[in-house]
This record gives structure tokens, C-alpha cells and sequence, in this order.
């Protein structure tokens, strides 16, 4: 399929929708109750591509709130071709939310004639990088919306990487002139895994090509540290925040993740508003 020729770019001047939460089937009840002044939600794309009752609740929220479109399947720098009959349904489901823009992985998980249901690791090399690159311009022209790739936590490096983790993203996002969803809890994660210093990926990352923020709790094993979603986010990842959204012109939209072990929505959106503290700190200091 051709590309559509278009004139988006990863520079755009996104909206700062404020702070939000995932959306998620168990908080339904409560939020279909009480209709919570909540700035935005974030969906998983996948999870209401097919019509049914999924579709129907969305459409409640749609009638209600922002929502941003977060997709987990894309598996952009996989060996596979693209996969068109997904992105035809990725596309129609963003015209219907009307998101924004639309973010997804840097990573891989399919093969032909397979799919791995995680969000696997790429090797950091220059071949990588102007393959993903082109595959991200086609993504971006198709949907015909600003597209966005989120960074990876990660436990493991190649023996063939040539660079390091942030100068991998950023030369993607640079080359396929794109957006960037920055998530601050899997910089902290790898940090922790690979053994760099935050403040070296946060430095070094084209930050006004970020839309989003991710933040999020995870777990720690002590050799090692896992991004679970479960628990609340944690000191370290509130200073990485701390770091890199006052270095955004304008802010960007916040999301908190919250995937497992959940706790009720009342709970949940208090620990999101945290971040207004800490962005009301940096105001005043």
C-alpha cells in the first residue's frame, strides 16, 4: 500500500490535556456512577476494536471526557510486513475517539506467522534504527494523526548494540519525524536493569517532541526490577518527573498506569494527582 502523502511531524503542538488514568473495565462502575472530574483516560487500542459492549462503554466515556488512543500490538521494528487490517481498524477506531494522537511501542513481537503478546526489545544499531524509522513515517502518514513511540523498560542489552538506549530513541523519533510518549518509570527501570544514570537518558532525549508521559508503579526484585503497574509510583520516578516536565514547553499530558492488583478508582485517581502537586512545586520553586 502507498503511503499517503502528508505533513505531519513529531514537533507538533500538542494539547495538555492535564492528568489522567488508564481506562479499565474495572473502574466501569464507579466511574458510569459518579462521572468523576477526571482531566482525560487513556485506552488500550485493541481492547475496543471490535464493537460489543466494549465499544458501547467507550462511547459513554467519549461523551464525557478526552480520551487518548495507547496501542499494544503495533510491534513496529518486527520482521512481519505491517499489518494493514489492523491498522485499517487502529485508524477507524481514531476517528471515532477523535484522539488526539496515537502512541505505541518501540519494540518488536511478531514474526511472520506469529505473534509473542509481549513488548520485546530491539537491538540499538543504525540498521535498526532507519528501519523502524521508515516503518513509523508509514504508520504516521496512514492514520493521518500525530504517532508516537513509547520507550521500552528493559532487563537486557545485545552484544550488537552500537549506542545506548536514549540515543537509539531518539535517533528513531528524530529520523521517522515523529512524537515521542515518554514513559519516566521505564526509564528508571532500565536505569536500575542496564545500570545507567537517569539523568544521562533524560539529557540527551529531543524532549519537545514529547506529547505524553507515562508514570507508573513496578516492582523491585532487588537484582532487578520489573514495570508490573501495580503498585504506586515510586520516589525515584517522581524525580525523574520532576526532571523532565518542566523541560517540555507548555507541560504534556500526564497518564498513571495502573494494570494489575487494582486498587478502587477513588484510590487510583488520587495517586495520579500527584503529579499536579509535583507540577505545582515546580511553579513555585
Amino acid at each position: 500500500m502507498d503511503r499517503i502523502p502528508q505533513n505531519f511531524c513529531g514537533r507538533v503542538r500538542a494539547p495538555n490535556l492535564g492528568i489522567g488514568i488508564g481506562l479499565r473495565p474495572v473502574h466501569f462502575r464507579e466511574i458510569f456512577a459518579t462521572w468523576p472530574s477526571i482531566d482525560w483516560f487513556e485506552i488500550i487500542s485493541e481492547n475496543f476494536m471490535c464493537g460489543g459492549m466494549p465499544l458501547r462503554n467507550l462511547e459513554r466515556i467519549l461523551g464525557r471526557y478526552p480520551v487518548v488512543m495507547h496501542g499494544v500490538s503495533l510491534a513496529i521494528g518486527s520482521a512481519a510486513p505491517l499489518d494493514w487490517d489492523y491498522l485499517n481498524k487502529l485508524k477507524s477506531l481514531a476517528q471515532k475517539t477523535k484522539t488526539p494522537w496515537l502512541s505505541d511501542h518501540l519494540c518488536w513481537g511478531r514474526l511472520p506467522g506469529a505473534r509473542f503478546h509481549d513488548l520485546l526489545p530491539l537491538p540499538r544499531t543504525v540498521e535498526v534504527v532507519d528501519y523502524v524509522a521508515e516503518r513509523a513515517k508509514i504508520v504516521q502518514d496512514f492514520l493521518e494523526i500525530p504517532f508516537a513511540l513509547e520507550n521500552l523498560s528493559c532487563n537486557a542489552s545485545f552484544t550488537i548494540d552500537e549506542m545506548p538506549e536514549w540515543e537509539f530513541y531518539a535517533e528513531v523519533v528524530e529520523k521517522a519525524d515523529i512524537s515521542m510518549m515518554l514513559d519516566v518509570n521505564n526509564i528508571y527501570v532500565s536505569s536500575r536493569n542496564l545500570g545507567f544514570d537517569p539523568k544521562d537518558y533524560v539529557s540527551n532525549l529531543p524532549l519537545e517532541r514529547v506529547v505524553q508521559i507515562h508514570i507508573a508503579g513496578h516492582s523491585d526484585y532487588g537484582r532487578y526490577i520489573l514495570d508490573t503497574h501495580d503498585y504506586p509510583v515510586r520516589d525515584e520516578v517522581w524525580e525523574i518527573y520532576r526532571e523532565v516536565y518542566p523541560r517540555i514547553k507548555g507541560g504534556a499530558s500526564t497518564l498513571l498506569e495502573w494494570d494489575d492488583r487494582f486498587i478502587p478508582f477513588e484510590e487510583t485517581w488520587k495517586e495520579a494527582l500527584k503529579a499536579k502537586a509535583y507540577q505545582q512545586q515546580l511553579i513555585h520553586a
